[in-house]
């Protein structure tokens, strides 16, 4: 657990927790604690119980917003993509009037790369550095829809030029974790627009027009999701058609090479007929005779395959 007071964006270590029970004369407390330390926060702070549960929960937790009398109880995903698996990892967040509680069960890069942030705009309340903090984490959404995208249409391009076997599992499996993120997205928009339009007394009204801006991201967010739902779709559509193509060309392949073959067959059968009356049996080139225009007959209707486009 990290205790920080937070003073127009300048962070100061704080190493005893009572201290964080009284409100500072300027600035605020962020608490970075781990599930674990929550068995101390929780009676210093007046945690409801089922907040703490939610916190507890091995499942992942369904963004949403609880408001007690002390406190807001919010919870939100961040989201990564390793181009082969999206994660969402919950972050726990309790909002007072002098503090920040940040609880996690792994390490959320948004926590980091928020605190340049906080001492660029010089932030010294808790609503702020809640504002910067959802701002990073419906932000980093726009990143991961990015690699969808570009994953999908390369995706694309290999199934165009060599379809294969694999390309139906990465379709599928994307597809799932799209559909997933996508059953997160409209929770995480409500929560968003309760802090956009509902009165809350923890957060300063002059900070309701930048939560309008970070839901009309998370809306923005939405929608490419459902277009890459769509594109998935398309995608599987593209991977058949290119199977029956694959399969159509080998097929004419084949029928072609049939075709050739069966005149050079219907000469072998004829002149492996016991008879001794056919034209030239006792000739002495007569073999090398057949074999040429076999040879000359094969080649003769290959060259006109081509030339058609058969083959």
């Amino acid at each position: 657990m990290k205790i920080r007071h937070v003073k127009n964006g300048v962070f100061t270590t704080v190493d005893n927790i009572e201290e964080t029970l009284v409100a500072p004369s300027e600035g605020f407390f962020w608490i970075d604690a781990d599930v674990e330390d929550l068995a101390v926060l929780q009676p210093l702070f007046g945690m409801h119980d089922l907040a703490v549960e939610d916190c507890l929960q091995e499942e992942e937790q369904r963004p949403k917003i609880e408001i007690y009398e002390a406190h807001y109880f919010i919870v939100i995903n961040s989201i990564r993509f390793d181009d082969e698996e999206i994660f969402l990892r919950a972050l726990n967040i309790f909002l007072g009037q002098h503090y920040i509680i940040t609880v996690t069960k792994q390490k959320i890069n948004e926590l980091r790369t928020v605190k340049p942030i906080l001492w660029e705009q010089e932030v010294c309340r808790p609503d702020q550095f809640l504002y910067y903090l959802v701002d990073l984490v419906v932000d980093s959404y726009f990143s991961v829809g990015d690699r969808i995208d570009n994953r999908i249409e390369t995706l694309e391009e290999d199934i165009l030029m060599h379809t294969k076997k694999s390309h139906l599992n990465e379709i599928i499996g994307l597809r799932g974790e799209i559909l997933w993120v996508k059953k997160v997205l409209g929770p995480q928009r409500e929560v968003i627009f309760t802090l956009n339009k509902k009165e809350l007394k923890l957060i300063d009204d002059q900070l309701q027009k930048y939560f309008r801006d970070v839901y009309e991201n998370s809306l923005k967010i939405a929608e490419s999701f459902e277009t890459y739902r769509d594109l998935m779709g398309n995608l599987r559509e593209a991977y058949q058609s290119s199977l029956s193509s694959r399969a159509n060309e080998i097929m004419r392949v084949f029928t072609a090479i049939t075709t050739i073959f069966m005149p050079l067959t219907f000469l072998t059968g004829i002149y492996g007929m016991n008879f001794d009356a056919i034209p030239g049996i006792h000739y002495r080139y007569g073999a090398y005779v057949l074999l040429g225009i076999m040879l000359l007959l094969g080649c003769s209707m290959y060259f006109i395959f081509r030339k058609k486009e058969w083959l």
